[in-house]
């Protein structure tokens, strides 16, 4: 257990605004907005879910990789797709954070969605085919990727 002192009022971090706050002064928008926190539960139950699901799909791939001849041996395309499949899982895990930060603070952690959509992008990186894709394609992803990367920049330096 930490005994670091409790920071300051002014040291805190504020939430800038509530998104679904527990009360409202409207009964029907406090209502509506206890069955969306409900819907934000259920969707992390499904991904919870999917994660698993992907786990499960990347033993099963990697399994079938390894039992396929040559016994054993992993070709640069079959790691290439297990990349991929290890990439997809940790998204899912990404989001899920997304998520239970959603429920506990009301706000949306704009810096992990931004870091998200990093990995993401970091994923089509990793696993593009250069041979079938156009320069047009690439240098798309090139923008998004340093679009994501300068707005993270932004707003990690801003707190």
């Amino acid at each position: 257990m930490s005994m670091e002192p409790e920071p300051t009022p002014e040291k805190r971090p504020r939430l800038l605004h509530d998104e679904l706050p527990e009360e409202h002064e409207d009964p029907l928008i406090g209502i509506l907005h206890r069955i969306i926190r409900v819907g934000v539960k259920v969707l992390a139950v499904l991904m919870v879910c999917v994660i698993l699901w992907g786990i499960f799909d990347v033993i099963y791939v990697l399994y079938q990789q390894l039992i396929s001849p040559p016994v054993m041996l992993l070709e640069v395309g079959d790691i290439f797709r297990l990349f991929g499949a290890f990439m997809v899982v940790l998204i899912a895990i990404e989001i899920f954070i997304n998520i239970r930060l959603y429920l506990g603070t009301h706000v949306l952690p704009i810096q992990l969605v931004i870091a998200t959509a990093l990995m993401a992008i970091a994923r089509k990186v990793i696993v593009l085919d250069i041979e079938t894709v156009s320069a047009e394609y690439v240098l798309a992803i090139a923008a998004v990727a340093l679009a994501l990367g300068v707005t993270h920049w932004l707003v990690a330096h801003k707190h």
